[in-house]
């Protein structure tokens, strides 16, 4: 991705490994300023997996896989390293994939390393061909919208919803974008925001509720990410993002969710099984370290939902656009 790099403007991705540590953007710290931390533990690496110092089903990933790097690297023991890195979250299925990827190579004595390096890479050149094959939707004047991040943050590097926008800007499209805030953390408008704005891509951030009016004005299509997609189509991603599903279905607007082989869980039957993660009650209740709720109120606070295939057009993966009757196929 571009970005602002100490006053000067250059690709950066959302993490890699360098000099013996795990380096990441703090995705916490965006977009009032860029800051790179570095880990030399795969049990911090764990938690800033936990805390959301990295974030993004792709990116979970590869910290994931770097973390197993270093596990190796420190001569931990593997198995038990591998345990402490998937117990960081329960929903993102890229993070399971990811560690018993690298557990298998490091069982084969490959390199630690060149094995997490292998395993970013790998999702990079995923995303690129995501862009690739989403980007052909996009014409000129058309009016998207999105949720939450699914940009180069939250995937190393290109996007996954955001990487067929990324193509379609190279490629001199012009296009709009809806962006909504996503509650409580609001990735949308501090990540996507901020991503889209480096790129140079047209864009408003929304509130999560203006969706549905925003879409009966006039939206061509959504596209989303997703954090983890069972064998029938069924997908988990931010909450709020079922909300957008639904309404897009009532306006007959297609609705679009990107992401790569990597995401989809073969074992999980269907949505009813994925896992959904209830965050702190203060991520609702408390903004800028006041409490903003009256004492005595609780909030409920899920990360993610599930949107049913039914309500879903079409996967844009890197092995091409997939109905949820086609899912399969990958399997092949």
């Amino acid at each position: 991705m571009k970005a602002v790099v100490d006053g000067v403007r250059k690709d950066i991705r959302a993490v890699w490994f360098e000099n013996g540590r795990t380096v990441m953007i703090d995705q916490r710290e965006l977009p009032a300023k860029l800051v790179i931390v570095s880990f030399e533990d795969h049990r911090d690496v764990a938690e800033a997996i936990r805390n959301m110092t990295t974030r993004g089903a792709p990116s979970i990933g590869a910290t994931a896989a770097y973390g197993m790097c270093l596990a190796a690297l420190n001569g931990e023991d593997i198995q038990q390293a591998a345990s402490e890195i998937k117990a960081a979250r329960p929903t993102a299925y890229d993070l399971f994939h990811a560690v018993d990827w690298m557990v298998e190579r490091l069982g084969t004595g490959q390199d630690p390393v060149a094995a997490a390096d292998e395993y970013a890479q790998t999702t990079v050149d995923k995303c690129r061909l995501i862009g690739k094959y989403g980007g052909e939707l996009i014409e000129d004047g058309m009016k998207l919208m999105t949720h939450c991040n699914a940009g180069a943050l939250a995937t190393v590097d290109v996007g996954t919803a955001l990487a067929p926008m990324r193509a379609a800007h190279d490629a001199g499209k012009d296009f709009f974008v809806y962006v909504s805030e996503t509650r409580p953390r609001l990735q949308g408008m501090q990540l996507t925001a901020w991503e889209l704005g480096q790129e140079g891509i047209e864009h408003r951030i929304i509130p999560d509720g203006a969706s549905a009016y925003y879409m009966s004005q006039g939206v061509d299509f959504i596209i989303t990410g997703a954090d983890r997609i069972a064998a029938n189509g069924d997908f988990a991603n931010k909450i709020g993002t079922f909300d957008k599903a639904i309404a897009a279905k009532h306006f007959g607007i297609p609705f679009y969710v990107a992401a790569p082989v990597s995401t989809f869980d073969p074992a999980m039957k269907d949505g009813k099984g994925i896992v959904i993660e209830q965050r702190s009650q203060d991520e609702v209740n408390v903004v800028a370290g006041h409490r903003i709720a009256p004492e005595g109120s609780k909030a409920l606070n899920p990360a993610f939902d599930v949107t049913p295939a039914e309500l879903v057009t079409g996967f844009i993966t890197e092995k091409g656009i997939l109905k949820p009757s086609e899912i399969g196929i990958m399997r092949d």
